[in-house]
């Protein structure tokens, strides 16, 4: 729950973390299925901080759609997909939808 929206956007339920391993001294890499505004990214480098010192972080993301508002860049990027920022990403993964998909839905207005 490191989020600096959840006023705005609430999440979840906070539930404990438990990791399978000492972070310390591990590379650790840091999965992001849509890269946009990097605040999720930051968030999940302020929970790792508190959970341990990794060697190294690495992102990695499946699709990149930038509008930045952090000096957050992946290490490895999927593919990058310019987007409005009224648009929105939907990505679905086999292993969780079913289907392997990436749409962009477009706001109606």
């Amino acid at each position: 729950m490191y989020r600096d929206d959840l006023r705005a956007n609430p999440t979840r339920t906070v539930g404990r973390t438990i990791l399978p391993g000492d972070l310390d001294g591990r590379t650790v890499v840091l999965v992001d299925d849509v890269l946009y505004s990097g605040r999720t990214v930051q968030a999940a480098l302020h929970a790792l901080a508190d959970l341990g010192r990794p060697r190294a972080i690495q992102l990695v993301t499946l699709i990149d759609r930038g509008h930045r508002e952090l000096p957050i860049q992946a290490d490895i990027v999927g593919r990058s997909i310019p987007t409005a920022r009224s648009e929105r990403v939907r990505v679905q993964l086999a292993e969780t939808d079913g289907i392997d998909l990436v749409t962009i839905e477009r706001s109606a207005l």
